[in-house]
């Protein structure tokens, strides 16, 4: 048994405003599964598929604003092709974001609601991830979460440190899920999290029972009687766990 890594959940109080922000930068279609939800994915993308990790955006009442333990770090080729990204992202919405960064390479933005994320300077790991280039989980023990995140996916464990750990699906393709460490975090409610999901013919109930038993723990934010399972890691960052399909 084994799940995947499908999608990024944004929170918003616009869905169809920031999909459309997100579509444009990262070059992707939109759908829609219902009033409420953006589904920004690549165009003519048959959903799931480890090519890409997807963002799905969801209406929610008065989104907080809150220090995010999640985000995207965008992938780019050339410092010019960097410069470009950055331009183009700040004429859809975007808006510079000081996190404490300092000096550094990469471009931090804020999305139009506020979320922050990377627009990386060109590296040669993220030459074929696609526009994004990994999902970045802050965290206090990168070590501790690299064993919880390999035990409950299959993705692969590239490499882990002290200071971070990488994981990529087991196909090499797509972006990586990135665990940084950055004490000092708070546990707060996210308004981005991630979705996994059972592989066809998997048991959703066994997926839990399992993730449970590597340490996760029940999560409620509200979900009421619904077809897939709030969870949090070790760290109490929220994730869900959908149905198989």
């Amino acid at each position: 048994m084994a799940l995947r890594l499908v999608q990024v959940n944004f929170k918003a109080g616009d869905d169809s405003a920031l999909g459309r922000f997100w579509a444009e930068a990262l070059g992707w279609g939109l759908s829609s599964e219902g009033p409420g939800v953006t589904n920004v994915e690549p165009v003519g993308f048959a959903w799931p598929d480890p090519a890409a990790v997807c963002v799905d955006v969801v209406t929610v009442p008065d989104p907080e604003t809150v220090k995010y333990r999640a985000h995207l770090d965008l992938a780019t080729t050339s410092a010019a092709h960097q410069a470009e990204l950055v331009a183009r992202l700040k004429e859809l919405g975007a808006t510079p974001a000081d996190v404490g960064q300092g000096d550094v390479p990469w471009t931090v933005l804020a999305d139009p609601e506020g979320n922050v994320f990377c627009v990386l300077e060109p590296r040669e790991i993220y030459r074929d991830t696609g526009p994004i280039a990994t999902v970045v989980v802050n965290c206090a023990d990168p070590r501790a979460m690299a064993r919880f995140w390999s035990g409950a996916m299959d993705w692969t464990l590239h490499e882990v440190t002290d200071d971070h750990a990488r994981l990529r699906s087991p196909s090499g393709v797509g972006p990586y899920l990135e665990l940084l460490r950055t004490p000092g975090e708070d546990t707060v409610w996210n308004r981005v999290h991630l979705d996994l999901m059972p592989y066809p013919g998997d048991d959703q109930a066994a997926e839990v029972a399992r993730l449970r038993a590597l340490g996760a723990t029940d999560a409620d934010v509200g979900q009421g009687d619904v077809p897939w399972v709030c969870l949090a890691d070790l760290e109490g960052n929220e994730f869900c766990v959908l149905a198989p399909r």
